[in-house]
C-alpha cells in the first residue's frame, strides 16, 4: 500500500477531522491532496502521512530508536538552553539526515 491509498483508507476509517489532527495537515491541504491538487511538496506529505500510520521508527543520535512521529516533533520544537536534552537535540538535528526539508 503507498503513502496515498493509506492516506484515503484514514480519512475513510476515521474522517476528515481525525486525520487532520493526526497528521498536522490543514483542512485546505488534506483538501488539495485528496484531491490531486496540492501545488506543493508531495514529499512532505508523504512523510507527515507515513509518520502518523505506517508505525515507522527511526534511531535518533540523542534518543536513540523512536517513532517517525516523534522525531518530526522533536524537530519544530523551539531551542531551550535550560534543558539540556533539548540542546543536544538542537544540536543533533542541525546535522541529521532525517531532518525534515521544510
Amino acid at each position: 500500500m503507498d503513502w496515498y491509498e493509506l492516506l484515503s483508507s484514514k480519512v475513510t476509517e476515521l474522517g476528515r477531522r481525525q486525520v487532520e489532527l493526526d497528521t498536522g495537515l490543514s483542512k485546505t491541504t488534506l483538501s488539495q491532496v485528496l484531491n490531486e491538487k496540492y501545488p506543493g511538496n508531495i514529499g512532505n506529505i508523504e512523510q507527515k502521512v507515513l509518520a502518523a500510520y505506517a508505525n515507522l521508527t527511526m534511531t535518533c543520535p540523542v534518543l536513540g530508536l523512536i517513532p517517525v512521529k516523534r522525531c518530526l516533533n522533536e524537530q519544530i520544537k523551539p531551542f531551550s538552553h535550560s534543558n539540556p536534552q533539548r540542546v543536544r537535540l538542537y544540536r543533533a538535528c542541525q546535522t541529521c539526515p532525517h531532518r525534515s526539508k521544510q
